[in-house]
């Protein structure tokens, strides 16, 4: 197929993209103390010099002690790293490139570095890490509160650095999916609850705050997931119903844009439809979607970041259902870490010069 339309502008709100590819958000730990550098700097300017129609960073720490569990990914509060971000996005603007920030607290999640712990306790909805997994203790209503504060001072700092959007990590078992999951979310208060929308609540009050620290006109987009880094087959809604009632929840308070995250972007998410997860979160609540897991290599981003090597792989599939409206957007990840200049080659029809993708990529900043 033609990748026409991949390359397809793309406007909402205030998002003017010139075309439907974002680079999906990798961690890279490239950031000493939290501070971006100037060579992380570098790495984003390579991708919107390459056309990338939007970029998510990698996911930033908001204000609260044991927001990250890596001491060298960037943080998205304080003086000296809010001044790395400010060069950053200035300098992908130079290039003319769009760019949001992804907003992240990891939750209950252990740190990388058996040597190195947060400067403060964990935070988590009611101390588990995974189903019967005991791992600190739950947030108490005034921490919750202050993880909602952190959260919208981080997008208000986003909107005045001069960031085009932000987006919040709500996905893969991290702090916003610890509240959403039945699994680590046990609590009795308003913030627990036994289905679905109740737990939501965390998560739309964060997007309530972040709503009203940047204004209505400025786009908010939150990374969702039904798979766990601790479980990969949880589904957090069982069936269309139950999705949409989730969903709703989100979209009611603030959210504009569904980041639906899968570990292969082209298995159905319900029996009976060949709708994927960003297919079925545009159907059920009329926003934009963008689709990512997988896109453009051979095997699944697990796999490949546990060491296993990937190929390119055709786009014929992905364009058939972005062509239909499927969803809007396509998330591209690994292809893009190894490659910046993935999108110009997909442009230009230089299929055999796309790269493979190998785990020694993520050793360096390209």
């Amino acid at each position: 197929m033609t990748a026409n339309p991949l390359f397809q502008p793309f406007e909402f709100k205030g998002l003017r993209l010139k075309n439907r590819i974002v680079m999906a958000p990798m961690t890279r730990s490239f950031s000493p103390g939290g501070v971006a550098t100037e060579e992380v700097a570098a790495y984003y300017r390579r991708r919107a010099e390459a056309d990338v129609g939007l970029i998510v960073s990698e996911g930033t720490g908001v204000d609260r002690p044991a927001s990250l569990n890596d001491k060298n990914v960037p943080r998205f509060h304080g003086e000296k790293e809010l001044a790395a971000w400010k060069r950053v996005i200035d300098d992908v603007h130079a290039a003319g490139g769009v760019m949001a920030p992804q907003l992240w607290h990891v939750g209950a999640v252990r740190t990388r570095d058996p040597e190195w712990t947060p400067p403060g306790p964990y935070d988590s909805p009611s101390g588990l890490s995974r189903p019967d997994k005991k791992f600190g203790e739950g947030m108490t209503e005034e921490e919750v509160a202050d993880a909602i504060r952190a959260f919208a001072e981080a997008a208000a700092a986003a909107k005045a650095l001069g960031f085009d959007a932000i987006e919040l990590h709500g996905a893969h078992g991290y702090l916003i999916d610890q509240f959403f999951w039945d699994g680590t979310n046990v609590r009795e208060d308003a913030y627990g609850g036994k289905d679905l929308p109740g737990r939501a609540r965390f998560a739309a009050d964060i997007l309530r705050a972040v709503r009203n620290a940047v204004g209505p006109d400025y786009p908010v987009i939150i990374r969702i997931s039904q798979w766990k880094q601790q479980d990969y087959a949880v589904k957090l809604a069982a069936n269309p119903k139950e999705l949409e009632a989730w969903l709703g929840t989100l979209v009611d308070a603030g959210a504009d844009i569904l980041h639906c995250s899968q570990r292969r972007f082209w298995e159905p998410e319900f029996e009976g439809s060949d709708l994927n997860f960003a297919g079925w979160a545009k159907k059920l609540t009329g926003v934009p979607t963008i689709t990512v897991g997988s896109v453009g290599l051979s095997g699944e981003f697990i796999a490949a970041f546990a060491g296993e090597g990937s190929q390119p792989a055709s786009l014929d599939g992905l364009l058939e259902r972005l062509e239909r409206g499927e969803f809007d957007l396509v998330g591209v990840g690994r292809a893009l870490l190894q490659d910046p200049e993935w999108v110009l080659k997909v442009r230009d029809g230089r299929t055999s010069e796309l790269k493979s993708f190998e785990r020694s990529a993520m050793a360096t900043l390209y």
